[in-house]
């Protein structure tokens, strides 16, 4: 897989190298394309609400989730209503577990349909995704820049440019000690979609 070299030379210093792992190609183009298309027209999606400093507001992106069929899912006390896997989905998901050496049993889809779309500073640290979870990200579509800030140092900023078909694999503790968003984008004019393969623990 690609090093961090894709950051700036100044900073890459400063940034754990261990936390990522990114694959510009890890798609052809043929095949990111075919995948972007098929699923913007396939996939049931929906666009969701969400509390925050009191206020209901409306998620700025589309999204869906997919695992087993006979799975339910609980995020931060919200009950996942999950589809079943698309063949396309199941054949990725193998995939990216013989290259990351992880599991996978559910994958979170975000469509960004323009640069207005977006997905604010967070990180995935939800105790059923476990305490150092692996969180593979394949991004299709239009190049967006997503980006990472310290917990305790908000000066401490680093920026990736997500290609066409690649993908990133966060580990370790990167969900402790950085956040990471999709900002708001004037020159993103083009759809974009992003799957994050993860591992949640089931409702017993």
């Amino acid at each position: 897989m690609d090093q961090l070299s894709l950051f700036n030379a100044d900073e890459y210093y400063q940034f754990p190298e261990e936390l990522l792992e990114y694959t510009k190609h890890f798609l052809s183009h043929q095949e990111a394309e075919e995948l972007k298309e098929y699923f913007i027209k396939t996939v049931p999606w929906k666009q969701n609400s969400q509390k925050m400093y009191d206020k209901i507001v409306i998620t700025p992106r589309l999204t869906a989730w997919y695992g087993d069929g006979d799975s339910s899912y609980q995020l931060d006390g919200n009950l996942i209503k999950i589809n079943h896997w698309l063949p396309e989905l199941s054949a990725l998901k193998d995939r990216i577990e013989k290259v990351s050496g992880s599991k996978f049993n559910s994958v979170l889809l975000n469509f960004y349909r323009d640069g207005n779309d977006s997905v604010a500073w967070h990180r995935d640290k939800e105790s059923e995704l476990g305490k150092r979870p692996v969180i593979a990200s394949l991004s299709l579509g239009q190049v967006r820049n997503f980006d990472f800030r310290k917990v305790d140092d908000h000066k401490k900023k680093y920026s990736l440019a997500l290609s066409h078909g690649s993908l990133l694999i966060m580990k370790g503790d990167l969900q402790v000690d950085w956040e990471h968003r999709i900002a708001k984008s004037a020159k993103a004019k083009q759809p974009r979609i992003n799957l994050t393969f993860r591992l949640i623990k089931e409702i017993e």
